[in-house]
């Protein structure tokens, strides 16, 4: 069955699409609008605010890459190619990996499709302490509705894969929690290499979705460019500068392209957008910008399973439990949300950890092996206040993350449920990934060891795919950057439009979170800017 290339037919029809890699000469453009950045927030406010008529600019640093590029589902191609520092970014002593996307689409092109709204507990928790207003559970309702209507968002109705029913097959038998897992998707053909970019364009990705609407409604998007300051003058952002990258979309081509807009968006994710803002010396009286980066520290647990997993097909990500998530409450110790992840070869290997011969050897069982993850949840007590962005001597952004004795606690507790389920869903062996850890071969044992193990950096591999704050929305103007509307409090004519608005971590995969508030705050920008 072959798949439509939309940007082909529609670069054919007339849609303004810009390789900034192939310019020659310096370039200036004008908008009503320019957005800065084109996943979750960007692409969904450049769809509503080209909807009313305005002249939009979208700006992308990553690749325009589409389904015929995806076709081959090739792990280190799609690694080097879609992810931020190609799959190697990580926190400022290594201790943390992140996985961000870096195309057209941002994130949502490569996301695992997982789509939850945000949970009334952390919509309470960002009234009381940062007096965020018009964020509350009923207040968003109809914002969330209208982008699960968009994206095709709904509970997944096809039996969970072998990995995903593990899950389930577990908690079923603890009598934990577990639920089916909403995806943005439409005829999804179930193959499992979402994180890869969708070879089918059913993941309703920002890249398939929005961008194309917009682009049809006018829009003009440049992809290669580097946005590198704006300026600040007379309590307004006056342009900003830009460059050009090459094709291979890390070295700078000379090409020198300058903006001047109306009013400007920020949609880079919550490490590039504060960096943005530090290099281009942003207000901040109360030096707030960089502050509160929360990450969702995962950690996973390995189990070997009498029958093949194959984790590498079928949707990702399908069941989830919560049975640990809000025990305590939001500011209670540590909660976190259990999940599973896909094992493709690549991704697998990583997260076995091993190499030389062990590693050669646990990947020869990767059929059978069964993953399971936690997400922790960052930022609702004073010991996670999430972590810093800063910038290096280039500009370039650095994130300092450190973990407290609340955090390690959450590590522990979570390698015991997870290896809890995967004894009471019939594994063999378990082994939580720690660099001191084995196979164990039973629930005893295994809770035993996690309990003697070592918890400090370095020893617990600890990922994270979910960046939230570093730019915190709400009324107190000490510890926010913007206000509820998301708008900038110290230049009038800039936004922020994506998840480093959020003051803590979600609790759950942040991707439908930033689509309700981009939706609700580009919706009233949109009204401002035609008035």
């Amino acid at each position: 069955m072959a798949i439509d290339d939309i940007y082909t037919k529609g670069i054919a029809d007339g849609w303004k699409v810009v390789d900034a890699s192939t310019l020659k000469q310096d370039q200036t453009y004008e908008a009503d609008v320019a957005i800065i950045g084109s996943g979750a927030g960007g692409g969904t406010a450049a769809e509503i605010l080209s909807a009313a008529g305005l002249k939009v600019l979208i700006l992308e640093e990553g690749p325009l890459q589409t389904a015929a590029n995806f076709k081959d589902m090739n792990d280190a191609r799609a690694y080097g190619e879609l992810y931020q520092e190609g799959a190697g970014r990580a926190t400022s002593d290594g201790a943390v990996a992140i996985l961000q996307g870096r195309s057209v689409g941002g994130t949502t092109t490569v996301n695992w499709t997982s789509s939850f709204r945000t949970p009334p507990q952390t919509l309470q928790y960002w009234a009381d302490t940062f007096a965020l207003k018009g964020g509350g559970e009923a207040d968003m309702a109809p914002w969330f509705a209208q982008m699960e209507e968009r994206l095709g968002i709904s509970p997944w109705a096809v039996p969970p894969n072998a990995n995903n029913d593990a899950l389930k097959r577990g908690a079923d038998k603890l009598g934990w929690a577990a639920h089916v897992i909403p995806r943005n998707v439409r005829g999804c053909w179930n193959l499992g290499y979402c994180g890869l970019g969708c070879p089918t364009n059913a993941k309703q990705s920002m890249l398939v979705t929005t961008i194309p609407s917009a682009l049809k409604n006018g829009a003009q998007l440049v992809h290669h460019v580097s946005v590198r300051k704006l300026q600040f003058s007379g309590g307004k952002v006056s342009g900003l500068s830009a460059e050009a990258l090459g094709p291979d979309g890390v070295k700078r081509s000379g090409v020198n392209i300058t903006v001047k807009a109306r009013h400007y968006v920020l949609a880079g994710g919550a490490i590039n957008n504060p960096a943005l803002l530090l290099r281009s010396n942003a207000p901040d009286p109360h030096q707030r910008i960089g502050k509160r980066t929360c990450i969702h520290p995962v950690n996973l647990s390995l189990a070997m399973m009498p029958e093949k997993v194959e984790g590498y097909y079928g949707a990702p990500q399908s069941v989830y439990s919560d049975e640990y998530q809000w025990k305590h409450g939001a500011t209670g110790p540590a909660g976190y949300k259990i999940e599973v992840a896909p094992m493709q070869p690549l991704l697998g290997s990583v997260i076995f950890g091993r190499y030389g011969e062990e590693l050669k050897t646990g990947m020869a069982q990767l059929p059978n092996m069964q993953s399971m993850l936690a997400l922790l949840r960052d930022g609702f007590d004073e010991q996670s206040p999430g972590g810093s962005v800063e910038i290096d001597d280039s500009g370039a952004p650095v994130l300092h993350y450190d973990f407290s004795d609340y955090m390690w606690d959450g590590f522990r507790r979570a390698y015991l449920s997870m290896a809890e389920l995967q004894f009471a869903a019939g594994a063999k062996q378990v082994m939580p990934l720690h660099l001191d850890s084995r196979p164990y071969e039973s629930w005893e044992q295994t809770r035993t060891a996690i309990g003697g193990l070592q918890y400090r950096k370095q020893r617990v591999p600890v990922f994270t795919a979910h960046l939230m704050g570093g730019c915190a929305m709400g009324e107190d103007e000490k510890l926010t950057v913007v206000d509820s509307d998301a708008r900038f409090r110290h230049a009038d004519n800039l936004s922020i439009i994506d998840g480093s608005i959020f003051p803590t971590s979600i609790g759950a995969n942040p991707q439908l979170s930033i689509y309700g508030f981009a939706c609700k705050n580009a919706t009233k920008l949109a009204g401002v800017l035609k008035a």
